[in-house]
């Protein structure tokens, strides 16, 4: 009975000493894993093997946002801030230099964020000389310096790289890049502009939101504009020493506070648009275009888009819902393995964003064709009767307006090969089956015949050596025609 008493006092203080322990190894996982709220000088990381998307780092004080590893394509790394409760990125340091999602790959501070991979070899790096990194809860990423009082001598802030968050200043010295790299925001003098990169050397314009100066006019001499997303809703225009602003978009939740966060971010198809976090949801509060048709490129090269019908080919001819007109190259026509193209014409179009692209008057339309036939710069032109304006498009032909009007005519270009001889998918894969079926019975039926000729030629030739003499009739019963008849009856 002592013993068995003993025994279980001893059960009890093994069983008390593996809970402490594993309370003690429970709070110092936690502890490990938990992300800090400032890199000091000497900060270190590499990527995570096991993570399959985000590797948090340091984290805002609300645990709002975090800085980390980001996981692009699955085996490239970019460092980012990502909106935590939605898992939206906000910012990426190096969108143009992705790193390797490598144990190699390495981000250190000495003064700079400084992004290296194997040998030493540099990816990305802020060139300052701070003393630590902290996360804002405005989710932006600050280094700073610290002397008789506090200096920031870099932030994110001032590097956007798609996306606009509440309350963060744009300059006219910074620029939004679509994810895709094809469109990109700016600031002029008094407005907004977003342009399309449709060639390797110039771009076009195809927005351009001047200030209305409703409440506060420009004045010339006293500073550039910049752009901010108010906290009321909406994405306003000011002149710097001026809280006024000069220009207001509002959002559908124009001075309507919201609890979440208010951003706007230039889409891949090239509209900027607003969301805001509802507590679940990023919610659309705002578009620039609001017609689909009015996209720089909504159904790609060579397409045309007609409003409530969607999109179809300028050939007329392939099918659009394939996924591509006429494939797209960029460049132009000067030099000599590219100047041999041929021309496809279209009655009926127009172009999405005519206000913003050159133009030439022309007394009748032959004269605008030939303009940009002897303009290796030109990729085509539209021409329209009633005005006798020429637009000429210097860069590769991207999606066309459909309208009723005839007078509205098309010219363009097109590299030889491109899309000359491609037909509707399904026709050529049918007419392909179609004509691989035809060959192949005429195959069989060949074969087939040479097979009754050779046995009928045994058949004729044994009947010649009993002296009987072929004639027009044979005797269906026999024996010898059975088994011709047999071998030649189809399953």
């Amino acid at each position: 009975m002592g013993k068995s008493a003993n025994s279980v006092a001893c059960s009890a203080q093994l069983l008390f000493v593996l809970c402490v322990l594993c309370a003690c190894s429970c709070l110092t996982i936690e502890a490990a894993t938990a992300t800090r709220q400032e890199l000091l000088r000497g900060f270190k990381a590499t990527p995570n093997p096991s993570v399959e998307s985000f590797q948090s780092l340091l984290n805002d004080s609300t645990d709002t946002f975090s800085l980390g590893f980001l996981r692009i394509n699955s085996k490239q790394l970019a460092l980012g801030v990502v909106h935590l409760p939605s898992s939206e990125q906000l910012w990426l340091a190096n969108p143009t230099q992705l790193s390797p999602w490598s144990d190699r790959t390495e981000l250190i501070f000495n003064g700079s964020l400084v992004m290296s991979g194997s040998h030493g070899r540099v990816f990305w790096s802020t060139g300052t000389g701070g003393q630590r990194v902290v996360l804002l809860n405005s989710s932006n990423v600050q280094i700073q310096k610290l002397d008789d009082s506090l200096h920031v001598v870099w932030q994110s802030f001032d590097f956007p790289t798609n996306t606009l968050v509440e309350n963060q200043n744009f300059t006219t010295n910074m620029s939004l890049v679509s994810s895709n790299g094809l469109y990109s925001m700016r600031l002029g003098s008094d407005f907004i502009g977003l342009y399309a990169k449709f060639n390797e050397k110039s771009e076009q314009i195809y927005l351009r939101h001047k200030a209305l100066e409703a409440k506060a006019d420009i004045v010339e001499g006293k500073g550039p504009i910049y752009a901010r997303v108010n906290s009321d809703g909406f994405l306003g225009m000011y002149q710097v020493g001026n809280t006024v602003p000069v220009d207001v978009e509002a959002f559908t939740n124009f001075q309507r506070q919201v609890s979440g966060l208010l951003l706007v971010r230039l889409e891949p198809d090239g509209n900027l648009k607003g969301y805001y976090w509802d507590g679940s949801n990023w919610v659309l509060n705002y578009q620039a275009i609001s017609d689909t048709c009015e996209l720089p490129s909504s159904c790609g090269s060579y397409g045309l888009c007609k409003p409530g019908s969607g999109c179809s080919c300028l050939d007329n001819r392939t099918e659009h819902s394939y996924g591509e007109c006429i494939p797209s190259t960029s460049g132009n026509f000067c030099l000599q393995d590219k100047a041999s193209f041929w021309v496809l014409r279209r009655k009926g179009v127009e172009l999405p964003f005519k206000e913003l692209i050159r133009y030439e008057m022309t007394s009748f339309l032959e004269e605008c064709e030939d303009k940009c036939e002897k303009n290796c710069s030109c990729w085509g032109a539209v021409y329209n009767n009633a005005s006798g304006f020429c637009y000429m498009l210097d860069y590769p032909i991207q999606t066309l307006l459909g309208v009723g009007d005839e007078s509205k005519v098309g010219y363009f270009k097109v590299r030889e090969g491109a899309g000359k001889k491609k037909m509707d998918v399904g026709f050529g894969v049918g007419i392909g089956i179609l004509s691989g079926s035809i060959v192949i019975s005429i195959g069989v039926i060949l074969f087939e015949s040479y097979k009754i000729w050779r046995r009928r030629r045994g058949v004729l030739g044994s009947e010649e050596e009993d002296g009987v003499l072929p004639g027009p009739y044979k005797n269906l019963g026999s024996a010898s025609f059975r088994s011709i008849e047999m071998c030649n009856t189809p399953r």
